[in-house]
């Protein structure tokens, strides 16, 4: 039985983009005229006296520890201690649009929705499940992808992850893989809505599509949707920003999907955690948009996502958030940014040149990449879990072994003088267990 609330939600939506995309889940979810709503109109208006929340307060003020306070001296304790609204600190949900706009030069002037702080990337993805993918529903994905896409959609959701081939080629000569993209969306073209994630810089494999290849995709999904097929698109921009070769897209995908067609809907995943390096306050956002979104849709998404929070969560950290408030008003962030890019741009370029030294190796081949934290190896005449235990128990090296076939190197976590020395030991390790 669907709650009038939600009905009142379905109804709004029920001619727009997003209106036949929503899963049971999300029909059914909405956000409650509770104790969470209550006590925002008890903010408002209750100037007397506020008996609404469940906090202790003093004077008007959250209580905190003196133990707890001190550890965070440049917060109030409403910023450390005190519940966050469920969508997020309003001002800080501005903030992150307005960023969005100034990293992605083409949202200027396009309507899109308030972003939603969301736990963490991982819940953002999460959600999305919830509120738009039915049990046994595919997600199209990448493959490789991040294997914990599987653990939530397959898993968590009881949905299908159906991947696509992501590269022709390997290393330097290889790139994205247009055919079997358009391939993959073709098959799934006049059965209903198509749900698609794409993660860029992409984890594991460490690529981004060049300017072509971004504009590629954004043909393909258009000339699929303007045949009568309805494409949501989750753009996950975990690691937005981390470029390192000229000719790489800038800009998220979501920039020219906001507005690509009618029969389009785009999803941005995105969040300070790893473009400011915050992994562990868990801060990320959802943002919609679409042609023929209007805001009175975009409400009416926002509180069935609201909805899934309250459910789960109820909320983010609030610390987190007051943190990174005050961190985009510092003047010395971009500069420090830039600094650790630098980093990481220094480790990158080790790697590949290690890896010119080893073209056409018989064991290991590296997958294309060019942006992030991460380069992959596809495996042949080895299994990529026992390899991944030899490097471990025998060299006290730690990899990933995304499936059989794959080994995920996290370049980011390695000092640029320990490269050589890692891959040379990854190398000997390959050949000795294949016998090469």
């Amino acid at each position: 039985m669907i709650h009038f609330l939600a009905q009142e939600l379905n109804e709004i939506l029920q001619s727009s983009p997003a209106g036949n995309m929503f899963s049971d889940l999300g029909l059914r979810l909405f956000f409650p005229k509770g104790i969470i709503a209550q006590s925002a109109e008890a903010k408002q208006f209750g100037k007397k006296a506020n008996a609404t929340v469940g906090i202790t307060v003093n004077d008007g003020k959250p209580a905190a520890l003196p133990c707890v306070q001190k550890q965070l001296p440049g917060l109030t304790t409403a910023e450390s201690v005190a519940y966050a609204p469920t969508a997020g600190l309003p001002e800080l949900r501005n903030a992150w649009k307005e960023k969005l706009v100034l990293k992605n030069p083409d949202l200027n002037g396009k309507t899109f929705s308030l972003p939603v702080v969301v736990p963490g990337l991982t819940a953002g993805i999460s959600y999305l499940c919830d509120l738009f993918l039915n049990e046994g529903e595919e997600l199209i994905a990448c493959d490789p992808s991040w294997d914990n896409y599987a653990l939530v959609v397959e898993t968590r959701r009881n949905a299908v992850l159906k991947q696509f081939p992501m590269f022709w080629g390997d290393g330097y000569e290889g790139g994205f893989n247009i055919p079997a993209f358009r391939e993959a969306l073709e098959k799934h073209a006049g059965q209903g809505t198509i749900k698609l994630i794409l993660n860029f810089p992409q984890n594991p494999s460490g690529y981004s599509p060049t300017v072509k290849e971004a504009a590629d995709i954004c043909a393909v999904i258009k000339d699929i949707a303007s045949k009568g097929t309805k494409i949501m698109v989750w753009c996950d921009d975990a690691y937005f920003g981390l470029a390192y070769e000229e000719n790489i897209e800038k800009q998220s995908l979501f920039s020219y999907l906001a507005d690509l067609h009618e029969n389009v809907v785009a999803v941005k995943i995105d969040g300070p955690t790893k473009e400011d390096y915050v992994w562990g306050f868990r801060c990320g956002f959802l943002t919609f948009a679409g042609k023929g979104l209007e805001k009175a849709h975009y409400d009416a998404i926002e509180k069935k996502l609201m909805g899934a929070i309250r459910s789960s969560v109820s909320c983010s950290s609030t610390p987190g958030q007051a943190i990174m408030m005050k961190v985009f008003a510092d003047e010395n962030l971009e500069n420090e940014k830039k600094e650790l890019k630098t980093i990481l741009e220094g480790r990158y370029r080790k790697v590949r040149s290690f890896l010119e030294t080893k073209k056409g190796h018989k064991v290991l081949t590296p997958l294309p990449f060019n942006s992030g934290y991460f380069m992959s190896f596809a495996c042949t005449g080895v299994n990529a879990e026992k390899l991944r235990q030899k490097l471990l128990h025998e060299y006290q090296i730690g990899t990933i072994s995304i499936d059989e076939n794959h080994l995920r190197i996290a370049f980011s976590s390695l000092d640029k003088r320990d490269i050589d020395d890692v891959f040379t030991a990854i190398y000997k390790a390959a050949e000795e267990s294949a016998g090469a």
